[in-house]
């Protein structure tokens, strides 16, 4: 009897050590929460989102392997998660049912500058229980900002422009990142617009940053790839970012910040 009792405390003990030894159950609802859960939790037992290699992901090459799911319920109830992790994906009601099933949900923001970014790091590290490598993503981020940080002298201008023709103003991660990488910012009006082919006819920008141009299939005949924008960023194309370091608020807005500095220094390509 005393050996029996034994025995059952030794099963037990191991059971519950192999329950806490078990990976933590991560589903990520598009690709920008992707680029968090590789990022913050590669050793989870993660379940990707349809797009998270494609060749608009930063992280790509790290979600080689992975198990990439539908954001769907009936993809969930198979994956049974602990945390979903969201940017724009899932709809409310996929969310709810998610949270009626004990799941919990992370939310990432639509940062519009670096400390932006930073606190997204912050709210998805904490939501995966990994506090640290936030801190330590944060500290790599901030070190690559560091290394590009532009001169006191008077900052020279620059226009983003899409392949699609649309720029970026005040209130964008974009014009933080231009600010960041020592431009001010040609576009005053906030948020989001459309530049017409004319307007860069009559009034071309000092220098572009350009961006989704790598994605050889998209926009192809939108306005920014028209032979007269062709024509006027020939020689003032300070930067090429691709569309992996545009597509979500994250760390790697960094990468970006750099490259434009690059072209700063260089005086554009």
């Amino acid at each position: 009897m005393i050996r029996a009792t034994v025995l059952g405390l030794v099963v037990a003990v191991l059971a519950g050590e192999a329950s806490q030894a078990a990976p933590l159950r991560v589903m990520s609802l598009d690709q920008c929460a992707d680029q968090y859960v590789l990022a913050l939790a590669p050793d989870a037992d993660l379940a990707l989102s349809p797009r998270a290699d494609d060749s608009d992901s930063w992280m790509r090459r790290e979600a080689a392997g992975r198990r990439r799911v539908r954001p769907t319920l009936e993809a969930a109830v198979g994956v049974r998660p602990q945390v979903v992790v969201r940017y724009w994906g899932g709809e409310p009601r996929l969310l709810e049912a998610l949270k009626q099933r004990g799941a919990r949900v992370v939310t990432i923001e639509d940062a519009v500058d670096l400390d932006g970014v930073r606190a997204n790091i912050r709210t998805v590290a904490q939501g995966l229980g990994q506090v640290e490598r936030g801190r330590r993503l944060i500290a790599q981020m901030d070190a690559r900002l560091d290394a590009v940080k532009p001169p006191s002298r008077p900052a020279p201008q620059a226009v983003y422009l899409t392949a699609g023709g649309f720029t970026a103003g005040p209130g964008t991660l974009v014009d933080a990142m231009l600010r960041a990488a020592g431009f001010r910012n040609q576009t005053t009006a906030p948020g989001f617009g459309a530049v017409s082919v004319e307007r860069i006819a009559l009034q071309s920008p000092m220098r572009f940053v350009l961006g989704f141009f790598d994605q050889i299939r998209s926009d192809w005949r939108g306005p920014g790839r028209h032979p007269v924008v062709r024509r006027a960023a020939q020689g003032r194309t300070a930067a090429r970012l691709p569309a992996a370091v545009l597509t979500c608020p994250a760390w790697f807005a960094a990468d970006g910040v750099a490259l434009i500095a690059d072209g700063r220094k260089e005086g554009g390509r």
